[in-house]
């Protein structure tokens, strides 16, 4: 990937596209494409075929999603299937009909069956039932998945998809109601400790296990794989991770702790907890020759400071 290739980052202002979009300016990428959705929707596939005639982009990273922790996926189930769907579909289309060398997408380990072996291999796709709290956002992803490998296959395009743990870290959504789990915590540490509350409720019951990724690692990742490998070296998907994980309520912990909540943490297992537990199997990046390096509270302690910093920002 020459340092002047043209490289469109879809999806630029959110969370993954943010972090993908520093590394390669931080590696010296001097021609990195980007569009906010007023001036690019990739919801109208007009648009999104008018952009690549003109840009030509010789690589792209979609990182363009819908996203959201369980209770927006259980509140606008029809939005996730129907938007995701749409976006990638016009991408991966248009990456192929104008040319693209290669195109990385963005999964997620939600794709995976509810009740999957541990740590979960690439192999376990389609072989069980999905978590019924985000399977519309799962099937979506699946079908990008799918898309990749059909081109490859028909058309022998270098498409590959990578699937993310947990993801958080810098320009992640903190709403209570719309984000994931660890975002949403230390947001509710953090309001906790600033109103000196005496607890703070958690869904669930604490017992469901999560490996958590820092983002710029995932972006590392992203880069490295677009830089070396191609879709005939590994296949239609890789798993990109830490290869640990902890309890909800380990991860609770850590956050009061980070935060300085003095408080006490109350679980609320009328709530639910999603999928039991979610580990993947990290091995094939490994062999490829990759680590993540940014631990978890040393991870955590950085999106803390970026929010806190936000935070800042925004008062009068």
């Amino acid at each position: 990937m020459d340092r002047e290739a043209r490289i469109f980052v879809a999806g630029h202002r959110g969370l993954v596209g943010s972090a993908i979009k520093r590394a390669l300016e931080a590696q010296g990428y001097r021609q990195v494409l980007v569009k906010s959705r007023s001036e690019l929707d990739l919801l109208d596939q007009r648009a999104v075929a008018r952009f690549f005639a003109q840009e030509r982009p010789e690589y792209v990273f979609l990182a363009a999603a819908k996203v959201g922790g369980i209770y927006a996926n259980a509140t606008y189930p029809a939005d996730f299937l129907y938007q995701n769907v749409l976006i990638q579909t016009n991408v991966i289309h248009a990456a192929h009909r104008y040319g693209a060398k290669k195109l990385l997408f963005l999964g997620s380990s939600c794709i995976y069956p509810k009740l999957s072996p541990q740590p979960i291999r690439e192999a376990y796709l389609l072989t069980g039932e999905l978590e019924p709290t985000n399977e519309p956002y799962a099937l979506a992803k699946i079908a990008g998945i799918k898309m990749c490998e059909a081109y490859h296959r028909q058309y022998g395009s270098d498409f590959l998809a990578v699937m993310p743990t947990n993801l958080y870290g810098p320009y992640d959504n903190f709403d209570p109601q719309t984000s994931h789990v660890l975002p949403a915590l230390l947001r509710k540490f953090h309001e906790a400790k600033v109103a000196d509350a005496a607890e703070v409720v958690v869904w669930g019951t604490g017992t469901p296990k999560r490996e958590f990724l820092y983002v710029d690692d995932l972006a590392d990742a992203c880069v490295f794989l677009m830089k070396t490998y191609r879709h005939a070296d590994i296949g239609p998907i890789v798993n990109i991770g830490t290869g640990t994980d902890l309890a909800i309520s380990e991860l609770a912990e850590l956050i009061k702790g980070i935060v300085g909540f003095r408080g006490s943490i109350v679980f609320d297992a009328s709530k639910p907890d999603g999928t039991p537990r979610k580990w993947l199997d990290v091995s094939r990046m490994e062999q490829l020759g990759w680590r993540a390096s940014t631990t978890l509270a040393e991870g955590i302690r950085k999106t803390y400071d970026w929010y806190l910093a936000q935070q800042s920002a925004v008062r009068p």
